[in-house]
Order: structure tokens, then sequence, then C-alpha cells
């Protein structure tokens, strides 16, 4: 389990909900490879709109684009496990935009005695 003492980096992995690693759709590789490496948790958010460096829109206005919209993986965790997980994912993020930043950790709880869902 991760301990924070306030002092936190906050990874963003942006890219395509096309993309993939494998059979699997790649966002979802990338959460499975943050548990499995025991990182404190991850967030994937969905777009409806945005462009990457290709400058083509994507966005849930047309339909044909809209199985390709932007998704943004989010993991807070520490400068030294941030890292460790970079150096797994990184190969498997052919296009996108990967960001770390400073994050001051104000609180990090978990719930009750909630199983876990697979």
């Amino acid at each position: 389990m991760t301990v924070f003492k306030e002092a936190g980096q906050l990874l963003r992995i942006f890219i395509g909900e096309a993309n993939r690693h494998g059979r699997m759709p790649l966002y979802e590789w990338i959460v499975q490879q943050a548990r499995s490496q025991g990182m404190a948790g991850a967030t994937v958010l969905r777009g409806i709109q945005g462009f990457g460096a290709n400058s083509l829109i994507h966005t849930t206005k047309i339909l044909r684009l809209s199985e390709d919209l932007p998704v943004v993986v989010e993991i807070v965790d520490t400068e030294e496990k941030i890292e460790a997980f970079l150096k797994t994912v990184d190969p498997a993020i052919t296009e996108g935009l990967v960001t770390v930043e400073k994050a001051r950790v104000r609180m990090y709880r978990a719930g009750g005695n909630r199983k876990a869902r697979s």
C-alpha cells in the first residue's frame, strides 16, 4: 500500500479510445498494470472532444469519429512508483501524450471492507 506524506505525483496519459494493447483497449491494460504494480489507484476519463499531435478533431458530434474519443488515465502515487510504472507502460504507448506533475496529497482513504471487483 502506498503511504503519502503529502508529496506525490500525478501521472496523466492522454490516448485515444481506439488505442489497443493486443486485443485489449490500451486504457484498460494500463489500469490493469497499475493495479498489478500496487499503484495507489487509477481513473480513466473519457473526453467528449479533443485533438492531438495530428490535429484531427475527435468528438461525439461526428458519428464516424465518436469511436476514437480522447481518453485520459490519471494515477497519483509517489515519485518512485510513478517512474517505475512509466518504464512498464512506455513501450505500449505508441501515440499520445504523457505528463507528470507534482501533487500535494491532502488525504488518501479507503472505504470500509468492500470487496474488489474483477
